[in-house]
């Protein structure tokens, strides 16, 4: 991490700590912009079945673009049952630092007794918020957010408190369909303001045929706006 990189990183902390509003672990309305579109439930702990995915080559191809490789600290965002956790372990190897976050009580549990059963360990599994992953500061070089962006409470507030957790050079990398968000997608279009109301750059983005959707690929940003500063965008 840059000198200036670490110095911002600690400003923004501090800020969030010093402020009720903003350190609210669990948001406080008014102070971050609602989201100009709906915003889908939560249904499921997975999506399609995993054969299915693997068949069309979907995480090994994710993987491959976000350049997942021993060494690299990832977080499954949304982990569910665990998907993109088991496949990153592997990738990963001895030693890996995989995060694995969700708001589910009841998904992690299920995630749990998974790696217990295939023998997994060293996931760090986290009970996170709605608008918050609740990831350690400077800890994740990959950020990995599988069909569930669309669920995000509040992308704006979950974005902005997502970027502490993020290292110098980290990658954003989200995989979502090409639909309205109350369908369970999300308009790439729309994820890239959204994105971008909170600083975050776009890097890369690829459509994932045969498989589902889109992977689209960010950075985040040197700086982050004020909360109040930040412009909605429209589906």
């Amino acid at each position: 991490m840059t000198r200036s990189r670490h110095a911002r990183l600690w400003v923004a902390l501090s800020l969030l700590l010093a402020s009720p509003a903003l350190g609210a672990s669990s948001g406080t309305p008014g102070v971050f912009p609602a989201p100009d579109r709906p915003v889908a439930s939560i249904t499921s702990p997975t999506y399609s079945d995993e054969k299915t995915r693997d068949a069309h080559g979907e995480a090994e191809r994710v993987m491959d673009r976000l350049g997942v490789a021993p060494g690299k600290r990832v977080a499954d965002i949304g982990a569910g049952l665990g998907y993109y956790t088991v496949r990153l372990v592997r990738r990963l190897g001895p030693g890996a630092t995989v995060y694995a976050t969700d708001v589910n009580r009841e998904f992690l549990g299920q995630l749990q007794a998974r790696l217990h059963k295939e023998r997994i360990q060293g996931v760090h599994v986290i009970l996170g918020e709605p608008r918050d992953p609740k990831l350690p500061p400077h800890s994740v070089d990959v950020a990995i957010l599988s069909h569930m962006y669309h669920e995000i409470e509040n992308p704006y507030e979950f974005l902005y408190r997502l970027w502490p957790a993020l290292a110098s050079g980290a990658r954003v990398g989200i995989i979502d369909t090409d639909g309205p968000t109350e369908r369970h997608g999300t308009p790439p279009a729309l994820l890239r303001c959204e994105l971008a109301a909170v600083g975050y750059r776009e890097l890369d983005f690829v459509l994932l045929a045969p498989a589902d959707g889109y992977l689209a690929v960010f950075g985040p940003p040197e700086s982050l706006p004020a909360p109040e500063s930040i412009r909605v965008c429209s589906q």
